[in-house]
Order: structure tokens, then sequence, then C-alpha cells
């Protein structure tokens, strides 16, 4: 036998990208403003494009919940949010702290979300399986998925950043969703979802 055939090369393993890389990728040109990207635990990851209920709810939820909640937070759509020196997700809503400069001088922080949440139809499994550990790991308090695919809200609260989970889960089909961080805000899932 070969010396060949015996030799056993450990395989490196994949190169993770910093928040640093994948916004110099950016400035060069390597990513467009127009390549729907975003960066997961360091892996640069293709998003699905969006479809017009899916835009529709988004609008839904800068209505439901954004304007409302106008002087008190500041709603985040399809936006950037730094999680660590590897993550920078682009969820599909969140409602952050509010800052007078709208976060026009920095990106927001894990520290500075209140809710988020993802329009879920192809991504779902991606929004459940990758997404909610990730947002549990960094302490985003209140994670909800609207998953088209079976007309309901998953929310997701109390993240427990050791484990990559949230104690707390519900499903609701129906009545008022209110979001923990605006308890005088209520939304109705039948018109949400409708």
């Amino acid at each position: 036998m070969s010396a060949l055939a015996t030799e056993v090369v450990p395989l490196k393993p994949p190169h993770k990208f910093s928040l640093d890389e994948y916004h110099l990728m950016g400035e060069t040109g390597i990513l467009g403003e127009d390549d729907r990207v975003e960066l997961i635990e360091g892996e640069i990851i293709d998003m699905a494009p969006i479809g017009h209920f899916h835009s529709g709810l988004g609008n839904a939820l800068i209505e439901l919940l954004g304007y409302p909640a106008r002087g008190r937070a500041v709603a985040s759509v399809q936006n950037p949010i730094r999680l660590g020196p590897h993550s920078e997700p682009q969820p599909d809503f969140a409602l952050l702290r509010y800052r007078p400069d709208r976060y026009k001088h920095q990106l927001p922080t894990a520290a500075d979300v209140l809710l988020v949440v993802e329009i879920a139809d192809k991504s779902l499994c991606y929004d459940r399986e990758i997404k909610t550990p990730l947002y549990a790991r960094h302490g985003i308090p209140e994670y909800w998925i609207v998953n088209l695919r079976e007309r309901r809200v998953e929310v997701h609260q109390d993240p427990d950043q050791a484990s990559g989970c949230y104690r707390s889960t519900r499903t609701l089909t129906e009545g008022k969703l209110t979001p923990a961080c605006f308890p005088d805000l209520a939304l109705d899932i039948g018109e949400l979802l409708r």
C-alpha cells in the first residue's frame, strides 16, 4: 500500500466570515446592494424572494405595530441587526428601542431589539431551526414567526441564552396578539393573516 493511501489529512473547518469581512465584500462590490443575503454564524445565506402576500404582511406590521409605537420604538423592516461577530440577520420586521437618530450612525445590536418577526413560507424550516436558536442565544426577548403555510403565528418569549431555546412558546391562529414590550398594542391575528 502506498503512503498516500494510508495518510489521513484532517479537513479544516469551513471559513466563517466576520462582520468586517462581510461588510468589506459589500464595500468592494463582491456583494451588491440588491443581493438578498444575510450573514448567519459566519455563513452568507441567500434569502428567498419576497412575494406579494409576504410584502403586504410586512406593510401590515408597520401599520399595526410600527405606527402605534412611534416615539417609543423604531420600526425596522428588512434591515440588519448585529448579533455578535459573525451574524447579521435581516428580519422581516423588528421593533427596536427608541433612539432619536433611528440608528443612522450604527446598526442595532441584540440589546436594542424588543421584538423580531419573520414572515415564513418557503423559509419556515430555516426560521424555526436556524433563526430561533440564533435569536435565543443572543437574548432577543420576543420572536414571532408568521407561519403562512399554516396561517398561524408562533410566539417565542423568554430566551435561554445558554441553550439557545425560548422557555415560552405558543401558537395562535386567532384572537389578539400583544407584544410583551408594548402591552397596549394588539393586532388581530385573523385580520393579519386574511
